[in-house]
């Protein structure tokens, strides 16, 4: 199956979102289909903050090392497209396809003097579309999996909103809805019917469970940043461990010989 395809499987596709090789590594041995990376996950270990404030060159060495140790499927997290124009965007994203990348999320939103504002529908859908037509007239596959924060920015008519985008999105040439902070079976029903794309919910505390999920039409599920989160934050008790105690033992309790 092609990264496409999975999309279309009986259950929904489980995306491993990884930061780096290490965790591309571990995805694999668990058996993942496919990868996607965190772009939070890469900016917080590379010491940026998110929202574009790493520099893409910067991004596309860390993908090129998760290229180079596995041949699952992999999508990159590429926030705002890492570009104020479609021309930059599609040459973004044509470095990423030569590479051998699957697919890519674009979001909708940008973090503007620290805030993040959703862009306006009809003039994101006009760049998606100059960038979904540039990348096919040259010839390269990618899947565009685009991300609208109507309901991660908790907008005021999040529904409607959304089904308003994915619409316009999917006549831009999208190939699938994602939507960060969806959880309502009932919306996620409806959005999954109503817009013909196939649907991305994301990790979220209160998240239906994958069968539930399946049965409201949801086609992939994707982590966040949050496993990377919870290891960063045993990363930081088992440092404090370590200081306090003044012993290594801790790290050696699994071990069945010394």
């Amino acid at each position: 199956m092609n990264f496409a395809e999975l999309h279309n499987q009986n259950d929904p596709l489980l995306i491993a979102n990884v930061w780096n090789a290490i965790s591309a590594v571990a995805a694999q041995k668990a058996g993942y289909q496919a990868l996607g990376t965190s772009s939070a996950a890469i900016a917080a270990t590379l010491g940026y903050e998110d929202g574009q404030s790493m520099p893409f060159d910067e991004l596309l060495y860390v993908v090129t090392r998760i290229r180079a140790i596995s041949n699952l499927p992999l999508s990159v997290d590429m926030e705002a497209g890492y570009g104020d124009s479609a021309e930059k965007i599609a040459a973004n994203l044509r470095c990423l396809a030569q590479i051998g990348v699957s697919g890519v999320n674009l979001e909708d939103s940008r973090i503007i003097n620290h805030v993040r504002q959703l862009d306006d529908a009809s003039g994101f859908s006009g760049t998606l579309k100059s960038v979904c037509d540039t990348l096919k007239n040259e010839g390269y596959d990618l899947f565009l999996n685009v991300r609208t924060d109507t309901y991660l920015l908790a907008h005021e008519r999040a529904l409607q909103e959304t089904l308003l985008r994915g619409q316009l999105y999917k006549a831009a040439g999208a190939d699938g809805l994602f939507v960060p902070c969806l959880t309502s079976e009932r919306d996620i029903s409806i959005i999954a019917n109503a817009t013909g794309l196939p649907l991305n919910v994301m990790c979220m505390p209160d998240l239906p469970s994958f069968g539930r999920l399946k049965l409201a039409g949801v086609s992939r599920i994707s982590m966040g940043n949050f496993v990377h989160s919870a290891l960063q934050s045993k990363l930081t008790d088992l440092m404090h461990t370590i200081r306090l105690n003044q012993t290594f033992e801790g790290l050696f309790a699994d071990e069945s010989c010394r």
